[in-house]
């Protein structure tokens, strides 16, 4: 009993002694400091043309699909012209009335022109009904004119037919297309913006539209470089160039917010679609291959900035340093300690450290 005594008290002494510390190290490393504010946005094409009908009607046929590529002047899809009853039966009453108007003229200008070439009337006399009668051909070829564009949305001559037709104002890439045949198509007017057939975009000339935070945006100017995250696409990052900053800002959930566009430098071997979300990093600023530390091993007095650097067994001394760029993670240090320093960045149990 004695000797089990004696040997719990040995145990629980060794038991309550604290264990002991080392210090463990870490050296300066070559690394690339960027300094650098986030924009979140998403890419789109420079222009996107929204194509429009020249007539009103029914969608009779389209010709083209999502997706697909398409050339200046390529047939879209065609347009069946529905008429206004009333319209149509005042343009047909009208072509009657000018072809009654003509006959009646056509003879007077007979028989005027018969006295005429007897020289029984008198030059001036026979110009007026020359000048009826041609009136009354012009009236008739605006009459049938008029029931044409009614029924059909155009006149044949000089190539009005085509109105009918709708074609391609641009080289691209069809977006969408959110109608189908048997849909009512509107043409753009005064009081009406009229019917998007589809959208047409330069697939090969994207840019990136974002917003930045009013207090990131004194920081940036045009020209400088992004680096552009698509959500999209892993492990892949696009260079670009800041083109435009907005010089108003916009309030969204309490804060004030500024449109930002970037011009965005694709690759060929990568296809980006319209509206990928994605972040851009813009680079304030850039320190390429320099001498860097972790800055958590930074510490701080009324003297400066400083870190322990070892010159013996468990011993270290302080080092002030001049720091340069930081990341939020490492920092440059300009002057103040060596690449083999060791600089003290911690303490673990004694019998870890043999263990490591």
């Amino acid at each position: 009993m004695i000797g089990l005594f004696i040997w719990t008290l040995i145990y629980l002494y060794q038991k309550s002694e604290e264990t002991p510390m080392v210090s463990t190290t870490s050296q300066a490393e070559k690394a690339t400091i960027i300094k650098k504010t986030v924009a979140n946005g998403s890419v789109v094409p420079r222009k996107e043309i929204a194509i429009k009908p020249q007539v009103s009607g029914i969608l009779d046929e389209v010709y083209i699909v999502a997706g697909e590529l398409v050339t200046k002047g390529q047939l879209l899809a065609k347009v069946q012209v529905i008429p206004d009853m009333a319209n149509l039966n005042n343009a047909e009453n009208r072509l009657k009335q000018a072809k009654i108007a003509l006959n009646n003229a056509q003879q007077d200008f007979d028989r005027q022109k018969k006295l005429f070439d007897d020289e029984v009337i008198s030059s001036a006399d026979f110009q007026r009904f020359q000048l009826t009668y041609d009136q009354a051909v012009q009236e008739k070829q605006a009459s049938k004119d008029n029931l044409q564009i009614v029924r059909e949305g155009a006149i044949q001559k000089s190539g009005g037919i085509q109105n009918t037709l709708i074609r391609s104002t641009v080289k691209g890439m069809i977006l969408e297309v959110p109608v189908e045949e048997g849909y009512s198509v509107i043409e753009a007017n005064t009081f009406n913006e009229g019917t998007t057939v589809c959208m047409i975009a330069d697939m090969s000339d994207m840019i990136f539209e974002g917003k930045v935070d009013e207090s990131e945006v004194g920081k940036i100017k045009v020209g400088m470089p992004l680096l552009l995250s698509v959500g999209a696409i892993e492990n892949q990052q696009f260079d670009a160039i800041l083109k435009y900053i907005a010089p108003k800002g916009v309030e969204e959930n309490g804060a004030i917010q500024f449109d930002i566009k970037a011009e965005v430098k694709l690759q060929d071997s990568l296809f980006i679609r319209a509206g990928y979300s994605a972040n851009a990093d813009i680079i304030l600023d850039r320190a390429d291959s320099v001498m860097s530390v972790d800055e958590a091993l930074l510490k701080f007095d009324d003297e400066g900035t400083y870190v322990e650097v070892e010159v013996g067994k468990e011993s270290f001394e302080k080092r002030y340093l001049e720091t340069g760029l930081s990341d939020g993670i490492r920092i440059e240090v300009l002057s103040g300690i060596n690449w083999e320093d060791k600089i003290k960045s911690g303490e673990v149990p004694a019998n870890e450290a043999a263990t490591k």
